[in-house]
């Protein structure tokens, strides 16, 4: 089975359980390090997640992993927030997180660049504005390959 598709699935596995312990699911990484699989769970709540947290959504989602088997083989699974530098990949997140400084790259280049680092204006299904130092760049959001938050330490 394919990253893509383990991931997918897991999706579906966890998605509600998570949910359902006032957390969001954040993304999900399928990687080999090092020689060995991990299977990485990233949740966010209002307010930020702690240890307890992640113990807790762990303990809820592993029986539930090992009862579907998604994955043939042996794996670590790993719950953590997803940091000061957030992946934006929804709708939902852009939306969120309108005000605050991203990292944004495309698929292809858009006003002779691919990537940009600047306030997030607004978002919609159509479209993601910055405003990239001073000036107001609109990309389209089916052009959108990554985003990230962009913390200032």
């Amino acid at each position: 089975m394919n990253k893509g598709k383990v991931v997918s699935t897991v999706e579906k596995i966890v998605a509600s359980p998570i949910a359902e312990l006032g957390m969001e699911l954040v993304d999900i990484e399928y990687v080999k390090e090092g020689g060995r699989w991990f299977l990485r769970v990233f949740i966010d709540k209002p307010g930020g997640v702690g240890l307890e947290d992640c113990q807790r959504v762990s303990e809820s989602i592993d029986p539930l992993l090992d009862a579907t088997d998604p994955i043939p083989h042996s794996y670590t699974l790993e719950v953590s927030s997803p940091g000061l530098n957030r992946p934006l990949k929804k709708l939902a997140d852009f939306e969120r997180f309108t005000g605050e400084k991203i990292s944004l790259t495309t698929y292809v280049p858009v006003e002779n660049r691919r990537k940009f680092k600047g306030k997030l204006i607004a978002a919609s299904n159509h479209a993601v504005t910055l405003d990239v130092d001073g000036n107001s760049v609109v990309i389209p959001m089916e052009q959108v390959a990554f985003a990230r938050l962009a913390a200032e330490l």
